[in-house]
């Protein structure tokens, strides 16, 4: 009892008393800051971080200060092709042989997209800045937060859902919606004034199109976002090669000639090359320079494969000297 009514020693026990603090469960979950004097910090209750916070080991809700590294700026570069490829491919589709207003359409689109993903980089914190302030990306289990709320008596749920990720995740939706609101402004009153080729039914189809695919592009993001970000090298990678083979066999391309009489499928054929290194500097990130820059040598072979092998593999050819073996 003399013991602990002493004074130096209640002193001595007090910090004890005040340290002990219930666990912070959850992978998520995390203790805000609320003040700092000096270097003595004061935390509140364990929940949701902030916006632009996400907890470090000890469970404290930090400030992302770093930067998105390359592999992540690749990952935004991916995503925020995905809708320009997807104007272009609908525009080509339903614009027609007989229109000449297809050129004026891409490059339209083209500065939709590109206007929307400046504004959308401005408008990120730091706000007026190119440069984005980020949190970086650990494991695929930082994309799905929602998740990981815990249930200590497995009754009440502790919601500590919140963007680990910040702001890969919801500078997409962001983009998308100006890449959305800039084409309803853009778009109607070129395409009405300049697509004299089409039909009064079909000039509006590609941005019909758009109207279907924007929600599925959200969709994807908002279900697939933390797989995307570890897969889309390979998908760029697969997709280019596919939408390749597919292109040069419905257009019949089966020598160099036919590549140069039309300039239409060397554009094209440019264009599968650039996103074909895009996954492969994806894939390696170049971090060493001179063992993944040699690589990019690789970027025009399955088209020279193709049409070196093209002639063999002809269906009429095929099907002639089979009925000529019978």
């Amino acid at each position: 009892l003399a013991f602990a009514a002493s004074p130096g020693n209640a002193a001595r026990a007090l910090p004890t008393a005040v340290d002990i603090q219930p666990a912070c469960l959850g992978l998520y979950c995390g203790r805000t800051v609320l003040s700092v004097n000096g270097s003595v910090e004061t935390y509140g209750d364990c929940g949701v971080c902030p916006r632009g916070q996400r907890t470090d080991d000890n469970k404290i809700c930090r400030e992302c200060v770093g930067s998105p590294d390359r592999y992540d700026w690749l990952y935004l570069g991916f995503m925020a092709m995905l809708p320009l490829v997807l104007h272009w491919f609908f525009i080509e589709w339903y614009s027609g042989k007989k229109s000449s207003s297809a050129l004026l359409q891409h490059l339209t689109a083209l500065l939709e997209c590109g206007v929307a993903a400046v504004v959308t980089l401005l408008l990120s914190d730091p706000a007026g800045s190119l440069h984005i302030r980020s949190c970086r990306v650990k494991k695929l289990s930082d994309w799905y937060t929602m998740l990981y709320n815990p249930s200590p008596d497995y009754i009440t749920t502790v919601h500590c859902t919140h963007e680990a990720v910040y702001p890969l995740y919801t500078i997409v939706f962001i983009y998308y919606a100006f890449c959305l609101v800039l084409m309803m402004l853009l778009r109607p009153l070129l395409v009405k004034k300049i697509a004299c080729g089409l039909g009064r039914s079909d000039r509006f189809k590609s941005i019909y199109a758009a109207l279907y695919f924007f929600p599925i592009l959200t969709v994807l993001q908002a279900v697939g976002g933390g797989l995307l970000y570890y897969a889309f090298p390979y998908i760029i990678l697969v997709l280019s090669l596919v939408t390749l083979a597919v292109y040069m066999s419905a257009s019949e391309v089966e020598f160099f000639k036919d590549l140069l009489v039309r300039k239409k499928r060397l554009v094209v054929l440019f264009s599968h090359w650039l996103l074909h290194a895009y996954g492969i500097i994806s894939i390696s990130k170049l971090d060493k320079l001179e063992q993944d820059l040699p690589l990019l040598a690789l970027v025009p072979a399955p088209a020279l494969f193709y049409l070196l092998t093209a002639k063999y593999t002809e269906p009429s050819r095929i099907l002639s000297e089979t009925g000529n073996g019978h």
